[in-house]
């Protein structure tokens, strides 16, 4: 098992862990399968300004975390919204963890404040695994997001690093 930076060599192994949660699930409000460019694409930005990691086991990438920007206008520069998956048949492992852990003392060397997770409701694994790092919920927006043909809420929750 290691944790490291994401490649651009890496755009394929994230896109087969992340497309299926396109298709198939809520947990994400993208709707079209992602393209191993427009990884590659973002890979390069939020992986240059935060952190993109990946974790490697089994001899391949099975899952990933990273840091975006969480809002545009200046006096947000220190807060930034977190993201981590797994590949489905390595959920349960302890990788969400770890990937998680990684990114935030990655985020602690770089001075970030806040860090924020958004979660479709419901995803009890995912509160889960936030709570546990020690994010509280903050917020709860009732039905803001629509895919497969039903209203989503989503929830927040943050953490000071």
């Amino acid at each position: 098992m290691s944790i490291r930076d994401a490649l651009a060599s890496d755009a394929e192994a994230i896109i087969r862990i992340y497309n299926p949660y396109v298709v198939g699930t809520t947990i994400t409000f993208e709707e079209t399968p992602v393209g191993a460019d427009e990884m590659r694409n973002r890979i390069a930005k939020n992986g240059d300004e935060y952190a993109w990691l990946v974790y490697e086991g089994d001899g391949r990438v099975l899952g990933y975390a990273y840091a975006s920007r969480w809002r545009e206008r200046c006096a947000y520069r220190s807060s930034v919204e977190s993201t981590v998956y797994v590949e489905e048949g390595a959920r349960g492992r302890g990788i969400g963890r770890a990937l998680y852990e990684a990114l935030l003392e990655r985020l602690r060397a770089k001075a970030v404040h806040v860090v924020i997770g958004g979660i479709a409701m419901p995803n009890e694994r995912s509160v889960g695994l936030h709570e546990a790092l020690g994010f509280e919920r903050v917020a709860n927006f009732p039905e803001v997001g629509y895919k497969f043909g039903r209203w989503i809420d989503v929830g927040y929750w943050a953490k000071k690093l």
